[in-house]
């Protein structure tokens, strides 16, 4: 059996992309998607987890987001491409396993504790900010 090895990335689509996003991981997606199944996410709802308030952009960037990866030639002849809130398996994969994960394994993230001193300006006081790691899931 020579099938290939599959690989999953993401994007939040908080704002415009930059050369870090370029350096870092697009030049690979792009690479990868040559010898990998390849399956590369717009996370939206992972975008609105700690800006919940103001969701208003997401849309446009996503539309945004997709247009550079295609421009950098990320191929979707190549890979799978897919915004996260189009996909209902996700939501009804994050809902399960959100009533099966302890409260306190989520409390004890290391992540959680970092990021709540990290965005003091923010109220995180939401299942979504804590249930963050099991929407990673």
């Amino acid at each position: 059996m020579d099938e290939k090895k599959r690989i999953f990335s993401g994007m939040r689509p908080t704002g415009k992309l930059h050369y870090g996003h370029m350096a870092g991981a697009l030049i690979n997606w792009v690479k990868l998607q040559n010898d990998y199944n390849c399956f590369w996410g717009i996370v939206d709802w992972h975008a609105m987890m700690s800006d919940y308030a103001d969701c208003s952009k997401v849309r446009a960037n996503c539309r945004e987001i997709l247009l550079d990866w295609l421009a950098v030639g990320v191929d979707p002849e190549k890979s799978s491409i897919f915004i996260q809130s189009h996909v209902k398996q996700h939501a009804e994969i994050h809902l399960a396993l959100s009533m099966i994960t302890p409260l306190g394994w989520l409390e004890r993230c290391p992540t959680y504790k970092e990021q709540i001193l990290n965005l003091q300006n923010k109220d995180l006081s939401t299942y979504a900010f804590l249930g963050y790691p099991v929407l990673m899931a």
